[in-house]
């Protein structure tokens, strides 16, 4: 198997809206083949998810309105790296803004794309421990519930309905894995 990455003959933007660009690529194979393809073009701007743990076994959840799936969803805090901040800086604003919590320790457990086939977007998932009260000011339209969960319950929080992000499925399945293993 050839390692060598497909030569980008041209991209091109083909479509944008306020918050989307659709861009076009032109891809040559090393075997030659050449192929377009479609990707949402992807700001330069990283992303972080928190698993916040107020203990071993609770991971603090928050509930928030997802409009692409047109309904409230249990998932954990998250946001972009604002310009200037380091991940650890981003986390602990996040935690803050939309659970109200900081942490005094953070461990990258991983670096996540989504749907790499038509994203660039990746996103830190971050393991927040130590954590004590303290509340900034978010840009969410609406206060977000905060909702403290088992994770050695986490079995019948994936059964429920309103937790369906694979992302979040992911980050609380690694966690616990570790915590288990420490």
């Amino acid at each position: 198997m050839d390692d060598r990455k497909p030569e980008i003959i041209d991209t091109r933007l083909i479509a944008k809206s306020r918050l989307f660009g659709i861009e076009e690529m032109h891809l040559r194979f090393s075997n030659g083949e050449e192929r377009t393809y479609e990707r949402l073009r992807t700001p330069p701007i990283a992303g972080v998810m928190c698993v916040p743990m107020l203990d071993r076994d609770t991971v603090v959840l928050i509930r928030e309105y997802g409009a692409g799936v047109e309904d409230y969803q249990l998932t954990l805090p998250k946001g972009a790296v604002e310009h200037g901040e380091d991940w650890r800086e981003a986390a602990n604003r996040e935690l803050k803004e939309e659970a109200g919590y900081g942490a005094r320790k953070l461990t990258l457990l991983k670096r996540m794309t989504l749907s790499p086939g038509y994203m660039g977007h990746h996103i830190r998932v971050i393991l927040a421990e130590d954590l004590y009260e303290e509340k900034l000011p978010g840009d969410e339209p609406e206060p977000l519930e905060v909702i403290p969960w088992k994770l050695s319950d986490l079995d019948r929080l994936l059964e429920r309905d309103d937790v369906t992000e694979a992302r979040v499925i992911a980050a609380l399945l690694m966690t616990q894995r570790l915590l288990n293993n420490r």
